[in-house]
C-alpha cells in the first residue's frame, strides 16, 4: 500500500513537473514568436542580412505575418502604417507673374494624408529615420517637407491656374514632394486644396472681371440670339410663304390630276357596267336556254315515268301474269291428269277398297255436314204427352241421335258405302234402323203454355 502511495506520489510530481514544463516552453514561444498585424510593420534588428540592392542590413522586416526572434541576438520593434493627417497652411507665397516675373502672393490651405511606405526597398528609410520616434514628429517632418515643395510649385504657376485648375496644382505638387519623400520612407496617399486667397483681392478682381465679361459675352449672346430668332423668323416667314404658295399650285394640280383620273375611273366604268350589262344579258338568254333545254327533258322524263313507263311496266305485268296463269293452268291440268292417273291406279289396286280409304280419310268432313245438318234443325214450341210410362221424355231425347243417324243412313244411300262396317271393319251394309216415333205437337192447354206437358 505504502509503494502504490509513493508511485502515485512520483505520477503526481512527474505530471506537475510536465505541465510547468509545457507551460515555461508556452511561455517562452510566446515571448520569442511575434505576429505582425495588417497595418503595421516588425523590425527585427540585431544580425546582418543582404538587402534586395545587395547592400548589408542590420535589420529584417515582417508586413502581415509572424515571425520568430532569436532570444539575446535580435531586438523586436514595431511601426505604424496608418495614415497621419498633415494639414497645410502657408501665406504670402509669391505665383508666378507675367513674362517670369514675380506675381501675386497667395495663400493657401491644403491637407495631406501620409503613411510610412510598405514598399521593401523603401521602408528601410522610414526605419532609419522614424525608428522608435512617434507619430507628430513623423507628421512635422512630412509637413515641412511638403510645405515648402507646396511654395515652390506656387511659383511655378499663374493665380488663375491655381485658382481655376487645382487638380493640376495638387498634381504637381505630389510629383514634386515624391522623391523627398520616398528619401524619408513616407509615401503621399492623398493631397487636397482646400483654400486658395490672395491679400490683395486679386483673384476677387479676376472674378469680377470673369463675371462682367461673362455677363458681357451673356448680353452679345442674347443680342445676338435675339437678332438670330429675327432673322430665322423672318426666313421662316418667307419660307412657310414660299411652301404655302407651293403646296396651293401642287394642291391645284393635285386636283387636276384627281379630276382626270376621276374622269377615266368614270369612263372605265361605265364601259365596264355595259361589258357587265350585255354579259349579264347574255348569261340571263344563256340560261333561260338551258332552263327550258332542262324543262323540256324534264318533261319527256315526266311522261315517260307517269305514261309510258307505267304503261309498259303494266303490259309487261299483264304478259307475266297471263304467262303465270297458262303455266299455272297448264300445271294444274297436268297435276290433276297425273292425280287421276294415280288415283286410277290407286283404285285398280284397292280391289273395291279405294272408297273405304277415301271415307276414312274424309271422315271428319263426313261427320261435320253431318252434325252441322242436324243443328240447323231448329224446334221453336214441342208439347209432349205422355201415356204414364214414362217413355215421351226419352224418346224425345233420343230423337237428335236418331236425326244424326237418319242422316248417316242417307250419306250411306247416297255413296253406297257402310260408314259403320267400314269402322267396325265388317264392311256390311247395315239394316235400316226403326223410324224414330215423331212427337205429336197439341195445343197447350190452360196452366201449361209455353213447356211441355207431362
Amino acid at each position: 500500500m505504502n509503494e502504490l502511495i509513493e508511485s502515485l506520489k512520483i505520477a503526481g510530481a512527474v505530471g506537475g513537473g510536465v505541465v510547468v514544463a509545457a507551460i515555461l516552453l508556452m511561455g517562452m514561444l510566446k515571448r520569442f514568436l511575434h505576429v505582425c498585424p495588417p497595418n503595421k510593420v516588425l523590425i527585427f534588428s540585431g544580425r546582418n542580412r543582404t538587402a534586395d540592392d545587395g547592400s548589408t542590413v542590420g535589420f529584417r522586416t515582417v508586413f502581415g505575418g509572424r515571425g520568430w526572434r532569436v532570444p539575446i541576438l535580435e531586438e523586436v520593434k514595431e511601426m505604424d502604417l496608418t495614415n497621419i493627417s498633415v494639414p497645410m497652411s502657408i501665406a504670402g507665397a509669391y505665383s508666378e507673374g507675367a513674362d517670369g516675373a514675380l506675381g501675386i502672393p497667395l495663400s493657401v490651405h491644403a491637407i495631406a494624408n501620409v503613411k510610412i511606405s510598405s514598399e521593401p526597398h523603401v521602408v528601410g528609410n522610414a526605419i532609419e529615420r522614424f525608428l522608435g520616434r512617434g507619430r507628430a514628429d513623423i507628421a512635422r517632418v512630412a509637413k515641412e517637407t511638403l510645405e515648402g515643395h507646396l511654395r515652390g510649385v506656387l511659383a511655378t504657376m499663374t493665380p488663375e491656374e491655381v485658382n481655376e485648375d487645382r487638380l493640376k496644382f495638387a498634381n504637381r505638387l505630389t510629383d514634386e514632394a515624391e522623391q523627398d519623400l520616398q528619401k524619408l520612407g513616407l509615401h503621399l496617399d492623398t493631397l487636397k486644396i482646400q483654400h486658395v486667397s490672395d491679400d490683395r483681392n486679386y483673384l476677387e478682381s479676376i472674378g469680377r472681371k470673369r463675371i462682367a465679361e461673362v455677363l458681357r459675352s451673356a448680353e452679345v449672346a442674347e443680342s445676338d440670339s435675339e437678332r438670330a430668332a429675327k432673322e430665322a423668323e423672318a426666313a421662316a416667314g418667307a419660307r412657310g410663304e414660299v411652301a404655302i404658295t407651293n403646296a396651293q399650285a401642287n394642291i391645284l394640280r393635285k386636283k387636276n390630276e384627281l379630276r382626270e383620273v376621276v374622269a377615266e375611273l368614270d369612263a372605265v366604268a361605265r364601259s365596264e357596267e355595259e361589258r357587265a350589262e350585255a354579259a349579264a344579258q347574255e348569261a340571263r338568254a344563256t340560261a333561260e336556254k338551258e332552263l327550258q333545254e332542262i324543262r323540256g327533258e324534264l318533261e319527256q322524263l315526266r311522261l315517260a315515268a307517269e305514261v309510258t313507263i307505267p304503261a309498259e311496266t303494266a303490259r309487261h305485268v299483264r304478259e307475266l301474269d297471263a304467262a303465270g296463269n297458262a303455266a299455272q293452268i297448264a300445271e294444274d291440268g297436268r297435276a290433276s291428269a297425273e292425280a287421276l292417273r294415280v288415283v286410277s291406279e290407286a283404285w285398280e289396286e284397292s280391289e273395291g277398297q279405294a272408297m273405304d280409304m277415301y271415307v276414312l280419310q274424309n271422315l271428319d268432313g263426313i261427320f261435320g255436314e253431318v252434325v252441322s245438318a242436324a243443328k240447323a234443325m231448329k224446334v221453336r214450341e214441342v208439347n209432349l204427352v205422355d201415356g204414364g210410362d214414362g217413355a215421351t221424355m226419352p224418346a224425345y231425347a233420343s230423337a237428335y241421335p236418331a236425326t244424326v243417324a237418319a242422316l248417316m243412313e242417307q250419306v250411306n244411300s247416297s255413296l253406297g258405302v257402310n260408314i259403320k262396317g267400314i269402322l267396325s271393319g265388317s264392311n256390311e251394309t247395315p239394316k235400316p234402323l226403326p223410324p224414330t216415333p215423331t212427337p205429336v205437337a197439341e195445343p197447350a192447354s190452360a196452366g201449361t203454355e209455353g213447356g211441355p206437358t207431362w
